[in-house]
């Protein structure tokens, strides 16, 4: 036992010798010694290996290893997991504007069973939408009880600051979450509507104690969010579009140099 407890250190990756570290957030920034999530464990696979990248700070990876036995626990299939950040942090490729500290997580939420699939194979999954075409409202055909649980658990991690759907999944949880009885609804202040998302979840988690060099953004406002603020989402369907703007450049912090030049 002493002798695999040895290995799994070992091949937690070489940037675990570090003591962590990380500057900047909740967007622009950098993290040493982050530690990868393994390919798979208990409740849990990761996908698009060869695509995405899953090193985070310690907390990070520990709550999304308690998140999937937690998730296995309560009767849920294993969840998919990709996308957490690059092994010194930094600028992500592709739609990202975060996952530069080590703090973000993506999670999809696919939870029909899943049969035995090699890595090869998991490179290439992608998941349903659970909106509707129209953005309005989620999937009938789709949508289970399960899905709710899955947010709920998600947003009962030790540290996690926010959790990121779809707005129409945030109405759904609004409009079926019990409000009397021994109903719950505290969980919903963390659950944040966001572009996008509307196959998967984005975990975004604190600033770890003894990390002064990291900035957490405005905790979300008190209530449970299910007022004009998710209204406003989509009243936006109905306004006229916009032309898209180029993002705009992505100013690190200037300790990051150090850290991304180890890379």
């Amino acid at each position: 036992m002493i002798r695999l407890l040895l290995l799994a250190l070992l091949l937690a990756g070489s940037a675990s010798a570090q003591t962590p570290r990380i500057v900047g957030g909740p967007g622009p920034g950098c993290i040493a010694g982050a530690v990868e999530l393994p390919g798979e464990g208990p409740g849990y696979r990761t996908i698009r290996r060869t695509r995405s990248w899953f090193w985070g700070h310690p907390d990070t990876i520990g709550a999304i290893q308690l998140l999937a036995r937690r998730g296995q626990a309560a009767g849920l299939a294993e969840l998919y997991v990709n996308d957490i950040g690059k092994p010194q942090g930094g600028p992500f490729p592709g739609i990202h504007a975060s996952h530069m500290t080590g703090l973000d997580a993506d999670i999809w939420l696919d939870l029909q069973p899943k049969p035995p699939s090699t890595p090869v194979q998991r490179d290439t999954v992608e998941v349903e939408s659970l909106v509707r075409p129209d953005g309005r409202g989620v999937e009938p055909r789709l949508w289970t009880r399960q899905h709710a649980e899955l947010i709920r658990l998600a947003a009962g991690l030790p540290g996690v600051d926010r959790v990121l759907v779809n707005a129409a999944i945030k109405q759904e949880l609004c409009r079926t979450v019990p409000t009397s009885g021994q109903g719950d609804r505290t969980w919903l202040r963390l659950v944040r509507p966001w572009y996008g998302h509307a196959a998967h979840m984005h975990l975004h988690f604190r600033c770890p104690t003894n990390q002064p060099e990291c900035h957490d953004q405005a905790p979300p406002p008190p209530g449970d969010g299910c007022d004009a603020s998710l209204a406003w989402w989509f009243e936006q369907l109905d306004a006229p579009k916009m032309a898209s703007k180029p993002p705009p450049p992505i100013k690190l912090p200037a300790a990051c140099a150090g850290i991304l030049g180890r890379g």
